[in-house]
């Protein structure tokens, strides 16, 4: 009973936080001063909540494909969630594609064709996930009109000091937001995807 409560838990959590990141990576003000920077951190983080969710729930219902319908679940709710804001007014300039859907076969594809093998999941699984993902999340720049037009009709209020970007070093570091992405993603996703399968035995 507890295992099961705390599996429909996880999964919820899981997504809507999945689709929180998702909605502030398509902040107008990030991608106005930290376009390729915001880019890199939240194609990570958006790699690191679809790995350890949809492994956990691979691995829960043992079940090649449910990697796969959990990704749908992120998608789903994320086009509820900026409907919701976008029809609050918030400026909005693109709407979310489902980039983690081919991510999430990939990893079902990898627990398909090691015949279940969780280490296999964790290691090909996790290289796979982290290194494809800021590779598709490319697709959502590609609908951003312009982000500085939509910055100079829905003016932000006024940042505090820490808040405020420190304009000449955006893309000083982060001159390929991929590559950055992709490698930090496919260390990352491993341990994240070590958890998902972790939290199934626990």
């Amino acid at each position: 009973w507890l295992r099961r409560c705390t599996h429909y838990l996880f999964i919820v959590v899981v997504a809507v936080n999945s689709t929180l990141l998702t909605i502030n990576a398509g902040d107008y003000i990030f991608y106005t001063d930290w376009a390729w920077t915001s880019y890199t951190v939240f194609s990570i983080s958006q790699t690191l909540m679809l790995i350890v969710g949809a492994t956990y729930y691979l691995t829960f219902t043992g079940v090649p494909g449910t990697a796969t319908y959990y990704a749908l679940i992120m998608t789903v709710y994320t086009w509820i969630a900026k409907a919701a804001w976008f029809s609050l007014g918030y400026p909005y300039d693109f709407i979310v594609v489902p980039v983690w859907l081919p991510s999430a076969m990939l990893l079902d594809l990898v627990y398909w064709a090691t015949k279940k093998n969780k280490h296999s999941l964790i290691l090909f699984g996790g290289v796979l996930v982290g290194m494809s993902l800021p590779l598709f999340n490319m697709v959502n720049l590609i609908t951003v009109a312009d982000p500085l037009e939509t910055a100079f009709k829905y003016p932000r209020p006024t940042l505090p000091p820490y808040m405020t970007p420190i304009e000449p070093q955006v893309g000083k570091f982060y001159n390929s937001p991929v590559a950055l992405g992709a490698g930090a993603g496919a260390v990352l996703a491993c341990t994240f995807a070590a958890l998902g399968c972790k939290l199934n035995t626990w």
